[in-house]
């Protein structure tokens, strides 16, 4: 074979590497854009729905603007997690792609081949050898937190993105590298916020080790901190980052969502010959098991270190600000609540620290970059420590057990994916009534309002099948201002009965008892269909709105109470459906009212 070809051969090994283990893990059927059966629920569900409805809308700027996917209470396609590098590449030929179409099979076709290419070059760092790159590039493939998380969180698949800052950073020969740093901050703000904190961080270490290095004059790092800070900042402003503001951009769970210290050898379901470590609650957060095969090879380089002469502390030394900016992505990781195994202490921190910490609640994903430098000093050590030969033994051993072991994980992400293909979801609405609404108005709106409404996907589905706007909806943040004002409009509609005439209502039980007392039945349809509580406003003033619906009177829809029968007011219990306005949610021992005035209805 000429040197081109073999120069070729090689580009492409890692590349096909990357689309074998997509075939194996994820199978074919994630690639198809019209079949969405396996994004029917949980997570997936508000990522493909955030996307249907910024296909259909028009253009806004900032382009990320996502107001059908919510009405008032929306924001932008960051926060219901829809990709939006890929949405915005896919929406100028949205008149052109089929009905529907979704774009996760192949961003997870992407996610295995770039996690290949970034692995084999941060191998070829420690070695040139083929066979040492290629044994290696298949370990960092089958690994169980990037595998387990693909079909919960799909964007959070791209793990590639964490190999690629390691690489930037660890490169000594980097070139460009304002250019390769900005494209990939760019990439990380349109994927995901917590990718972005991520590498913003290593790309912070970095440029300080480079100036104390002086390979960078002061002069040049202003600029490149002035110029990528700019990019990224447009980037966020486009991606609508900043339609979330005060209150509603910090969640709570900082303590809870963490990592648990034994999470490197903790399998949960993702090894058949090592049991699972029993941890606490949160914990899945920083999942981030290495597998059987890198457990191996960790003792091996352990027993090479010892052996000494591998040079992994002269190149530790060398990275100090690398090294700190992962103590500090391990240290916010374990959180101020610290799981051992099963033992929990905590430390105190200030409620400003926890405030701040909550806008990434989930901290135990920071850990990921942790991880992967983990695995790639097991891999430095293994290769620094053998000879040429016995390192490819050693790593090929490792690649069979990892592969063959983590089937007991990646086996059930493949089932999840690969169920029988459908172009549509099962959905409720089969009664006329709904085409015929789904013509007359623009909106479709549950109340009482609120973020993940208990039918929030199938109404959404609805909506989004007949190209309507929606408030029925799951969005990760959600402006708090913004929510009171629709709470607020709410509240004033059921004091007067006057709807939004371009709106189709859906009531929960609390806003049925409200609406009843001053519903107008004269022009306003009030009926349950298909076991919904409809309320179409000026419907039987139509002349096109078929009148065939059968109707009770709205006050033969309320809850009724038997003499002597026991209500309780918890979650669960008969009492639930006769509260009305006032309340807060039911919990185990009862309710409590929220509040000056609170009713009950029956």
């Amino acid at each position: 074979m000429k040197d081109s070809g073999k120069r070729l051969a090689v580009t492409l090994l890692p590349l096909l590497i990357g689309v074998l283990a997509f075939f194996l893990v994820i199978g074919p059927r994630a690639l198809n854009p019209q079949n969405i059966s396996w994004l029917s629920s949980g997570d997936p569900a508000t990522h493909y729905l955030g996307w249907v409805f910024f296909r259909q809308s028009p253009w806004t700027f900032p382009i990320g603007l996502n107001p059908a996917y919510g009405l008032e209470l929306g924001n932008g396609i960051i926060f219901s997690d829809s990709n939006p590098l890929l949405a915005f590449l896919f929406k100028p030929f949205a008149s052109l792609l089929p009905e529907p179409f979704q774009y996760f099979g192949i961003w997870f076709l992407a996610c295995f081949v770039l996690q290949a290419w970034f692995a084999w070059k941060l191998v070829g760092l420690i070695t040139p050898s083929v066979s040492l790159r290629a044994a290696s590039t298949v370990l960092f493939l089958f690994v169980p937190p990037m595998l387990m998380r693909m079909p919960v969180h799909l964007s959070l698949g791209g793990h590639f993105l964490i190999l690629a800052s390691l690489y930037l950073s660890l490169n000594p020969l980097l070139r460009k590298r304002r250019l390769a740093w900005g494209a990939l901050l760019a990439a990380a703000a349109l994927v995901h916020a917590y990718f972005l904190a991520m590498i913003a961080l290593i790309w912070i270490a970095d440029l300080a080790a480079r100036y104390f290095k002086q390979t960078l004059s002061l002069r040049a790092v202003v600029i490149e901190l002035a110029l990528l800070f700019s990019l990224v900042s447009f980037c966020c402003w486009q991606a609508a980052y900043f339609t979330v503001g005060g209150d509603g951009a910090i969640s709570d769970g900082f303590g809870l969502y963490r990592a648990n210290v034994l999470s490197l050898i903790s399998p949960d379901t993702s090894s058949y010959v090592l049991k699972d470590i029993p941890g606490v609650s949160g914990d899945r957060e920083g999942y981030a098991f290495l597998g059987l095969g890198l457990l191996f090879l960790a003792i091996v380089a352990l027993v090479g270190w010892l052996q000494g002469h591998t040079g992994l502390g002269a190149a530790v030394r060398k990275r100090p600000f690398l090294l700190l900016a992962l103590a500090g992505l391990a240290i916010f990781s374990f959180s101020n609540h610290i799981a051992i195994g099963t033992l929990e202490f905590t430390y105190p921190l200030p409620p400003a620290v926890i405030s701040i910490a909550n806008i990434f609640r989930a901290s135990g994903r920071m850990f990921w970059p942790v991880y992967y430098a983990v695995i790639l000093a097991i891999v430095f050590l293994v290769i620094r420590a053998s000879r040429p030969r016995t390192a490819t033994c050693l790593l090929t051993i490792a690649l069979v057990l990892q592969v063959a072991d983590t089937h007991s994980g990646w086996s059930l992400v493949r089932k999840m994916l690969m169920v029988e293909p459908a172009s549509e979801w099962a959905t409720p609405f089969v009664d006329p009534f709904w085409k015929s609404a789904a013509s007359h108005y623009r909106k479709v709106r549950w109340i009482v309002p609120q973020n993940l409404s208990p039918q929030w996907m199938t109404v959404a589905a609805f909506a989004g099948k007949y190209g309507l706007s929606t408030d029925a909806v799951y969005l990760g943040r959600m402006d708090f201002n913004q929510w009171r004002q629709v709470d607020q409009k709410a509240n004033k509609a059921f004091a007067t009965g006057k709807y939004d005439a371009d709106s189709l209502y859906l009531l929960d039980d609390r806003a049925l008892l409200r609406a009843v007392p001053t519903v107008n039945t004269q022009t306003d349809l009030f009926a349950r269909i298909d076991g919904f509580t409809v309320l179409a406003p000026c419907w039987k003033q139509c002349a096109d709105c078929p009148q065939l619906i059968a109707q009770v009177p709205p006050t033969d829809l309320l809850p009724a109470i038997e003499s002597g029968q026991k209500n309780l007011f918890t979650v669960g219990g008969k009492g639930k459906i006769l509260l009305a306005s006032g309340w807060s949610d039911p919990e185990l021992w009862g309710t409590w009212s929220q509040a000056s005035r609170a009713e009950v209805v029956f």
